[in-house]
């Protein structure tokens, strides 16, 4: 038995990425950040794809501190990463180009397509999944008939990609499969289907692994570079960052809603099984695999990508903008002066997002915001407003009464966007950890190992009683009536 694990946790988000080094036991969780690097897509030719050299480069970077700092040496790695974005590979097990982003735009117009061959309904009732124009699904489709695809031998999703070419072992991890819109939500396997009805070779997909299970030792070339021994075993953890985040949710007890908040807000609910529902469907809400066998019942809200955007546009035009001094006159800002629809199509895509806004506040006959401060205010109002709807909307459909939000993720350091989310809400937010999904990743290798044991809320335990969080009560002034009118404007 295994009484402390030392592991590596690597998280690639969809701006950054970074190998974390955990020690878990018993009645020990430490966590500290060793290396963080860059996630940059580059549009070349017309099409977005990411630098997944460069993200590789990262994690063995990474992969390397940690093994300085372990001397003692790793007990095992994990990775977890965005999802929907793959790499095709070839016959010879050769990447086929580089992967295209989501946000790339060969996807506008494919799920009307495939829709028209596919009913909406039937989609929904094999996966579950919310129709979103960037799914993997809707990507294959865009990509058929080109060399690429008709060379393609086998596709891996991003994590999974990255773990193959640390240990040559192939395989899909369930929670970042079941985002792809071609995994059975019942059975947690591949829908030969829906796969064969869109003229796709089953053999594409790799063998479904769950969380927690072995996938391989590191590759001699690999261990070489790293420093480590080549004996080091690699984990499927919940590779989709949403699953690992919502391990890493310190809630007690099953009346709780999460919001796992970075460039998307993931915005739902832990449920024992999915909900496959018409009114399901219409609402717009999507089961994903969770790990243990429960399932994320959430919707996607834009999140802080709004903000990021901003703050990107006034940095490349030489006046970066300094974000805490922003957010405090924010908050000074009067209330509701504009709201905007963070889910509105129009802000998918990078670029000018504070001339976006501008343009769906005069759509919508409100006042364009006057200056950087209101522009933020009108940001975070807007996307509290978006999760208080998703969190009451989850309660409705899955039947389930919620006493407390958990906000983790990179937006629990955003103390206005929590104050204003409880506000909206009605209900207390408790807000961290940050670090939610390094955390869920290096819990669920622990307990591979064996140096924890239970289940995910015996881990949450853990959480708990080693992290620290700051807890947001709803605001009698103005009130949660004084959100109602501003909800009718998005």
């Amino acid at each position: 038995m295994t009484e402390i694990a030392t592991v590596a946790a690597a998280d690639l988000g969809a701006s950054s990425g970074r190998v974390m080094l955990a020690r878990v036991g018993r009645d020990l969780l430490d966590l500290s950040e060793l290396h963080r690097f860059g996630n940059e897509p580059v549009r070349v030719g017309g099409t977005l794809h990411w630098d997944v050299l460069a993200l590789y480069r990262g994690v063995l970077d990474g992969l390397r501190a940690a093994g300085r700092a372990a001397p003692g040496g790793l007990d095992g790695i994990g990775i977890d990463s965005w999802a929907v974005d793959y790499g095709l590979l070839d016959g010879t097990g050769a990447l086929i180009g580089n992967p295209v982003g989501y946000r790339d735009e060969r996807t506008d117009g494919v799920m009307a397509r495939v829709h028209e061959q596919l009913d909406p309904a039937r989609l929904y009732a094999v996966t579950g999944l919310q129709n979103l124009p960037f799914n993997t699904i809707y990507q294959l489709v865009a990509a058929q008939g080109t060399p690429a695809a008709d060379a393609a031998r086998r596709l891996l999703l991003m994590p999974d990609l990255l773990a193959y070419w640390l240990t040559g072992e192939q395989g899909a991890e369930l929670t970042n499969a079941s985002t792809t819109g071609l995994l059975d939500a019942r059975t947690g396997d591949w829908s030969v289907e829906l796969i064969t009805a869109l003229g796709l070779d089953p053999g594409l997909f790799a063998p479904v692994r769950r969380p927690g299970e072995r996938i391989g030792t590191l590759r001699p070339d690999v261990a070489a570079t790293t420093g480590l021994e080549p004996s080091v075993p690699v984990y499927a953890v919940g590779s989709h960052d949403t699953a690992s985040a919502v391990v890493g949710v310190p809630a007690s007890g099953e009346r709780f809603a999460y919001i796992s908040c970075g460039t998307w807000s993931l915005v739902g609910l832990e449920l024992p099984g999915p909900v496959l529902t018409e009114a399901s469907r219409q609402a717009g809400f999507t089961n994903e695999a969770g790990v243990d066998g429960t399932v994320r019942y959430l919707r996607n809200v834009m999140g802080l990508w709004l903000l990021q955007e901003s703050l990107r546009g006034w940095a490349a035009q030489g006046e970066p903008a300094d974000l805490a001094a922003l957010l405090a006159e924010a908050a000074r800002q009067p209330a509701f002066v504009s709201v905007v629809d963070p889910d509105d199509p129009s802000f998918l895509a990078p670029g000018d997002m504070p001339a976006r806004v501008a343009d769906f506040c005069r759509r919508t006959g409100q006042p364009v915001p006057a200056s950087r401060a209101a522009l933020v205010r009108c940001i975070l109002e807007s996307l509290a407003l978006a999760h208080a709807r998703t969190v009451r909307q989850a309660q409705e459909l899955a039947g389930r009464d919620v006493a407390v939000v958990h906000l983790v993720g990179g937006g629990a350091r955003n103390e206005l966007l929590c104050q204003l989310t409880a506000d909206a809400c009605g209900l207390p937010v408790v807000a961290g950890p940050v670090e939610a999904t390094a955390l869920g990743n290096a819990l669920v290798q622990a307990r591979a190992i064996g140096a924890v044991h239970g289940a995910v809320s015996d881990l949450r335990g853990l959480l708990r009683r080693h992290t620290s969080t700051l807890r947001y009560l709803p605001r009698t002034d103005p009130g949660p009536q004084a959100w109602h009118p501003a909800r009718a404007r998005t």
